[in-house]
C-alpha cells in the first residue's frame, strides 16, 4: 500500500498535470470548455477538505478566521461554480436546452456578484462570519438544487457525452459530500475524496476527447460534402464543354449539306445559344470558389453551428447555380433570391458588417420578367471586393429593381465603398495582379440575350462624389423587356 504522504503527492501531481495540460489545450482549440476545466481542476488541487476540525459546512458558520473565510470558503464557492460552467459548455446546453442554460447563466452571474460583494463587505467591516453564513445557507443549498436539476436535464439530452458527466459527477458528489460533512479520520477522508476526484476527472477527460472526435467527424463530413459538390460542378462543366464541341462539329457537318444562307442563320443562332452555355460554365466555378472561401473559416475554426447554418445556405446556392446552367433565362425573382444567398455567404468574411438593403417596385411581377442567369453576380462581387473590402467604417450595399420605362427593367447596384479610382490604385500596388473577366463575360451574354429583343441593353458606371471625396459607386443596368 502506498504511504499516505506519497499518495497525496501523486494525487496533487495528477491534478496539476491535468490542469496545465487542458490549459494548453485551450490555447490550441480556443474552446472555453478547456479553460473552465483547467481552472476547476486547479482549484480542487488547492483545496484541502480534511484540514478543518469538523467539516467545511460546520466551520463555515463557526470560524471567524480571516484566512478560512476569505480564502477557503471562496475557493469552494468558485470551483463549484466553475463545475456548472464546464458541464453546460461541454454538452452545448445553449443549443439543446437554451432555457435551462439561460437559468444557469443567471445563477452563475448572481453567485459571482454575491461573492465579490461579500468579500468587499468582509474586508471593510472585518465581519468574516457573513461569508460562511451565506455559503452555508444560500450558496450550498441553491447550487445543490441546480446541480440536481442539471443532472436531470443532462439525462434527457440525446448526447453521448452526458454519460461521462452523469457518472463522473455522481462519483465525485458522493466522495465530495462524504469529505464535506464527515468528521472521520483525516487520512481516510482524504483518500476517499482523492479517489472520487481521480475517477471523475478521468471520465471528464474522456468526454473532452469524445467531443473533439465528434467535432473532427463533423468537420470531415462537411469537407467531404464540399468536395463532392465541387466534383459534381466540375463534371457538369466538362459535360457542357463536350456538348459544345459536339454541337460545333455537327454544325460544320450540316454546313456541307445545306444552303449557305439558311445554314448561316441557323448556325448564328445555335452558336449564340451555345456561347451563352459556355460562358455560364466558365462563370460557375469562379462563382462557387469565391463562395467557398467565405464558408471555409467556420469549418477550420470548428464552429459547428455556424458551419452547418452556412453549409445549408451554400447547398441551396449550389442547387440554384446548377439549375441556372440548364436554363437560358430565369425569372427575376429567382435571380434576386440567388443574389441574396450569395451576399449572405460573402458577408461571412466581413463578420456581417455589410448592411444589405433591397428595394423592388410594388407594381412589378418578378416571376414573369426573364433575364440571363447570374447576370448580377459580377457587379455585386465587384462592389463587395473592390469597393467595400477596403472601406473602413459602415459598409452599405443597396440593390433596387425598377421599371421607369415601358421596354426596360432597371437594376441599380449601389455601394458606399472607396470608389473606382482608389480601387484601381490598390490593384496597381499588388504584386500579383489578376484581371477579372466577369464584367466582360456579362457584357457578351447581354449582347446575345438582347438579339431576341427590339431594344438593346445598357450599362452605366457612376462614381459617387461629394465634396471632392469618393462616396462609392453605382452601377445602372437596363435590360430589355419583350
Amino acid at each position: 500500500m502506498i504511504p499516505f504522504t506519497e499518495f497525496t503527492l501523486l494525487f496533487a501531481g495528477f491534478l496539476i498535470t491535468l490542469s496545465v495540460y487542458h490549459f494548453l489545450l485551450y490555447f490550441q482549440h480556443k474552446d472555453k470548455v478547456y479553460l473552465y476545466y483547467s481552472l476547476f481542476i486547479f482549484l480542487i488541487f488547492t483545496a484541502n477538505y480534511p484540514e478543518t476540525t469538523n467539516s467545511i459546512f460546520a466551520d463555515a458558520t463557526q470560524k471567524n478566521d480571516p484566512f478560512f473565510q476569505l480564502v477557503i470558503i471562496p475557493r469552494e464557492w468558485l470551483y463549484n461554480t466553475l463545475y456548472l460552467m464546464f458541464a453546460k459548455t461541454l454538452v452545448e446546453l445553449h443549443i439543446y436546452k437554451p432555457k435551462w442554460n439561460k437559468l444557469l447563466n443567471i445563477s452563475i452571474a448572481i453567485y459571482l456578484v454575491v461573492l465579490a460583494l461579500l468579500l468587499l463587505y468582509a474586508g471593510i467591516s472585518k465581519n468574516y462570519y457573513i461569508i460562511g453564513l451565506t455559503f452555508s445557507y444560500f450558496f450550498s443549498p441553491t447550487i445543490a438544487v441546480l446541480a440536481i436539476g442539471s443532472l436531470y436535464v443532462l439525462y434527457t439530452l440525446k448526447s453521448s457525452l452526458k454519460y461521462y458527466i452523469l457518472i463522473g459527477s455522481s462519483v465525485y458528489l458522493i466522495a465530495a459530500e462524504y469529505a464535506f460533512f464527515s468528521s472521520s479520520d483525516f487520512k481516510q477522508v482524504t483518500v476517499i475524496f482523492a479517489i472520487g476526484v481521480i475517477i471523475e476527472n478521468i471520465l471528464f477527460s474522456l468526454a473532452l476527447g469524445q467531443k473533439q472526435k465528434i467535432i473532427l467527424e463533423d468537420k470531415n463530413k462537411s469537407q467531404h460534402q464540399l468536395i463532392n459538390q465541387l466534383k459534381e460542378n466540375e463534371h457538369l462543366r466538362e459535360k457542357v464543354q463536350n456538348q459544345l464541341q459536339q454541337d460545333l462539329a455537327l454544325l460544320r457537318e450540316k454546313s456541307k449539306n445545306q444552303k449557305l444562307i439558311n445554314q448561316k442563320e441557323t448556325a448564328d443562332k445555335e452558336l449564340a445559344e451555345l456561347k451563352i452555355t459556355s460562358l455560364r460554365s466558365q462563370m460557375n466555378p469562379h462563382f462557387i470558389f469565391n463562395s467557398l472561401n467565405a464558408i471555409k473559416l467556420y469549418i477550420i475554426s470548428n464552429e459547428k453551428q455556424q458551419a452547418v447554418y452556412y453549409l445549408n445556405k451554400f447547398s441551396k446556392l449550389i442547387r440554384k447555380i446548377l439549375t441556372s446552367t440548364r436554363e437560358k433565362e430565369i425569372s427575376l425573382a429567382d435571380e434576386i433570391e440567388t443574389m441574396e444567398l450569395y451576399i449572405n455567404i460573402e458577408n461571412i468574411r466581413f463578420n456581417n458588417e455589410i448592411k444589405f438593403t433591397l428595394h423592388i417596385d410594388d407594381n412589378l411581377n418578378m416571376d414573369t420578367i426573364k433575364i440571363p442567369a447570374l447576370i448580377l453576380q459580377p457587379f455585386i462581387e465587384n462592389a463587395i471586393w473592390h469597393g467595400l473590402s477596403s472601406k473602413k467604417g459602415e459598409k452599405k450595399l443597396h440593390l433596387s429593381v425598377q421599371q421607369k420605362e415601358p421596354h426596360f427593367i432597371t437594376l441599380r447596384i449601389k455601394d458606399n465603398g472607396i470608389g473606382r479610382n482608389a480601387s484601381t490604385a490598390i490593384k496597381r500596388k499588388k504584386l500579383h495582379k489578376k484581371d477579372s473577366i466577369g464584367i466582360k463575360l456579362t457584357q457578351e451574354r447581354l449582347i446575345n440575350f438582347s438579339k431576341d429583343y427590339e431594344h438593346d441593353y445598357t450599362i452605366s458606371f457612376i462614381d459617387l462624389i461629394e465634396n471632392d471625396q469618393a462616396m462609392g459607386t453605382e452601377v445602372i443596368l437596363k435590360i430589355p423587356l419583350s
